[in-house]
């Protein structure tokens, strides 16, 4: 199987159910992903959050377009301090048990069905983001909730080395 390079966007953060989401595209189209993909999508996201525990309400979220049918949100949220609580979405995509092949028909991907957190193109902005937690709201002399959130990869393609 060779890599193709996809492109990959970076969208302003937004909050949704009180958590801070830092959101990332993945698409081989250069026109983005379709709007209302993106839509039904960050519908479902609050099904994929953690419940509060004192850590600073912050996510970021990888939103996919697959080659095929497929649509693919997995969503990353700080908890307990530093540990990464998982959540994923797919629609279209039958192999994930979705009903149908309507990428935005999102059904929820329980823990256990499935235990992969990313394919090679999600997987770019997550490094980073480990980084960006680490400078700016555990090595910093006092946590920096909005540098955190301004941290973010530029967009540009999913690369070989992102």
């Amino acid at each position: 199987m060779a890599f193709a390079e996809k492109h990959l966007f970076v969208l302003e953060p937004v909050v949704i159910a009180g958590r801070h989401v830092k959101r990332y595209h993945v698409t081989a189209d250069p026109a983005g992903i379709e709007p209302e993909v993106e839509k039904a999508a960050y519908a479902v996201l609050p099904e994929l959050l953690p419940e509060p525990d004192g850590t600073p309400p912050a996510s970021f979220a990888v939103l996919h377009r697959g080659g095929d049918s497929g649509a693919y949100l997995n969503v990353y949220s700080w908890a307990w301090d530093n540990v990464i609580h998982f959540g994923c979405a797919a629609a279209g995509q039958p192999a994930l048990d979705c009903p149908d092949l309507d990428p935005t028909h999102f059904v929820r991907i329980e823990p256990g069905a499935r235990n992969w957190i990313g394919c090679v193109w999600e997987l770019a902005p997550f490094g980073h983001e480990r980084g960006a937690w680490v400078r700016h709201m555990l090595a910093a002399d006092a946590p920096d909730l909005d540098a955190y959130l301004a941290d973010t990869l530029s967009s540009g393609t999913t690369g070989v080395d992102a």
